[in-house]
């Protein structure tokens, strides 16, 4: 079965990839000759993600899949979320919306956040949608050089590292993305 993943991030394509059965050949945007940007404007995790997996669908024929991630902090009701990815502007740079995200955060005790990543499918004509999500608080700053975006300051409940300490191995088994894919892999697989 070929999937095309929603995606131009290749830390995103390698962290699912190793999740899917070797019977999922996993394509990218670039696979598949998609080099424009795929609109984005819902104001929900979920609709971003469902509204990127119908645009490949109807522009492309391609069965998919696409995912939308957020980070959510309880003392900022739930923000970043739908604009994590530009938080800070629309350059979408990761050190930018961490620094902006410390510099809200710098007198709040209440640190609690969780990371949220939903998975729309589009597979033979309908629509599934799998939500993970990891439950951690933003630690004071940045520790680690694994991962990607707001990985140096989330650190999972029950954990002395953020994610960006963890091998991937680890962060896939208790991470948000993880848990969507791996709720993806057991409907692939039934």
């Amino acid at each position: 079965m070929q999937l095309v993943f929603a995606t131009n991030n290749q830390n995103k394509i390698k962290e699912v990839q190793s999740l899917l059965p070797k019977s999922v050949k996993l394509l990218s945007l670039k696979d598949i000759g998609c080099f424009e940007d795929i609109p984005e404007t819902q104001d929900s995790i979920e609709g971003n993600a469902i509204q990127k997996a119908e645009y490949i669908k109807e522009n492309y024929g391609y069965d998919c899949f696409a995912d939308d991630t957020g980070l959510e902090v309880a003392v900022l009701n739930g923000n970043p979320g739908v604009f994590s990815a530009r938080y800070a502007g629309e350059q979408r740079n990761s050190e930018d919306n961490i620094n902006k995200l410390l510099e809200e955060l710098c007198n709040k005790k209440n640190r609690k956040a969780q990371f949220k990543t939903v998975i729309a499918l589009q597979l033979n004509n309908k629509q599934y949608t799998f939500t993970g999500i990891c439950e951690g608080e933003i630690t004071t700053d940045k520790h680690g050089e694994n991962g990607f975006g707001y990985d140096p300051i989330f650190k999972p409940n029950g954990y002395k590292q953020t994610f960006a300490e963890m091998d991937l191995k680890l962060k896939n088994n208790i991470g948000h993305r993880g848990k969507a894919v791996s709720q993806l892999v057991d409907f692939l697989n039934s």
